[in-house]
């Protein structure tokens, strides 16, 4: 385990600002909107803010002021926070984030849990978890490594949350090391849950038509499949060909995750703060290897082992589609509004509802 701090150098930053400057826009469909993806107008607003307005220093400072680490766990350099509740015996949380995230994601959410000690991984591939020297790097052994993390940092007793990818690990984390898993806790939406069905076998053969749940799920899956799954099958494919957009080009780069940012909220996240994930991505060199990540779980048999830990569901945005697709928990929190990254859009709300999980108030 070794100290770490964020310290982006000042020539780093420089190429940025130049390239940002020196971008070499398209042309745009008139009226297009965002039908075919991000519009030109929206993105050069952003980008001419993340060149003379948004602080990256700035950024980096508020970073700093949670501790961080690295180590290297199965050949692997894992970067993560580890912020300790002031009450020794608090339970360890492990906050996973997902796609297109990073560990940023958490901050505002980790000032909103004093009551835990918190662990905050980037994903292998993902920030200053990067580079990765082998394939492989998908869910199943990305929890073996959390696993090991926690065992290292002393914890016997621990519980796990994620959201997207996030989910995943936790679900395969408590399905590997449940004997030592308090309960997993988990965040969804009825796109994100609908967008997962289209991955399941029989799924659509399973749902009436004539049933307005079951139609209005069809409708989300087809949309799904129709607009919202192209970036998802470049990366399951080819993800060296994006390998090549995402690294060379800051905003190509901005436009990837904007879109998805735009796209899959329904609460304001805050610009600055989608331009501080950005930046990690971009001054770490790290989009094509999170991409390849989407490629390793893609094309691997290793989804986790089946967990019997108690598991907590947050639903943001829900309504009755979500419930006709995951099996109702015990613990099971609707809220009206919210989306995809609830741990930006709702913080206090996701941290009430963890709390209420895991501490029971």
């Amino acid at each position: 385990m070794e100290p770490f701090t964020i310290d982006i150098p000042q020539p780093a930053l420089d190429d940025l600002s130049e390239r940002l400057v020196r971008t070499r826009w398209p042309d745009e469909q008139p009226g297009a909107g965002w039908s075919r993806g991000v519009p030109l107008d929206f993105l050069r607003e952003l980008a001419a803010y993340w060149a003379d307005g948004y602080s990256w220093r700035a950024a980096e400072a508020e970073l700093n002021e949670f501790p961080q680490y690295v180590t290297e766990i199965d050949g692997q350099r894992i970067h993560f926070l580890h912020v300790r509740s002031d009450d020794p015996d608090a339970l360890p949380l492990v906050l996973t984030h997902g796609y297109p995230s990073a560990f940023a994601e958490f901050t505002r959410l980790a000032g909103l849990l004093p009551d835990f000690h918190l662990v905050v991984p980037s994903l292998p591939g993902f920030g200053f978890s990067n580079p990765v020297h082998e394939p492989g790097w998908a869910l199943g052994r990305t929890s073996r490594a959390w696993a090991e993390l926690m065992r290292r940092l002393g914890y016997d007793r621990y519980g796990v949350h994620g959201g997207d990818i996030g989910a995943g690990v936790a679900g395969a984390v408590a399905g590997l090391d449940g004997e030592h898993v308090a309960g997993v806790h988990v965040v969804t939406d009825p796109n994100t849950a609908a967008a997962t069905a289209t991955f399941l076998p029989g799924m659509a053969e399973r749902l009436n038509q004539d049933d307005p749940v079951d139609k209005l799920i069809l409708e989300r899956m087809a949309e799904f499949r129709r607009e919202g799954s192209g970036y998802l099958a470049i990366q399951n494919s080819r993800p060296q060909t994006m390998a090549y957009l995402l690294n060379d080009s800051p905003v190509g780069q901005l436009g990837w995750i904007a879109e998805a940012f735009e796209r899959w909220t329904d609460l304001p996240y805050g610009r600055d703060r989608l331009l501080t994930i950005a930046s990690l991505y971009w001054f770490t060199g790290s989009g094509a290897s999170a991409a390849r990540f989407l490629h390793e779980q893609a094309h691997s048999a290793d989804w986790g082992a089946p967990h019997t830990v108690p598991q907590g569901f947050a639903v943001f945005g829900a309504d009755e589609t979500v419930t006709r697709l995951i099996e109702r928990t015990e613990h099971w929190t609707e809220f009206e509004r919210g989306g995809h990254f609830p741990a930006m859009e709702a913080p206090e709300l996701l941290a009430e509802d963890i709390r209420r999980f895991f501490l029971g108030h």
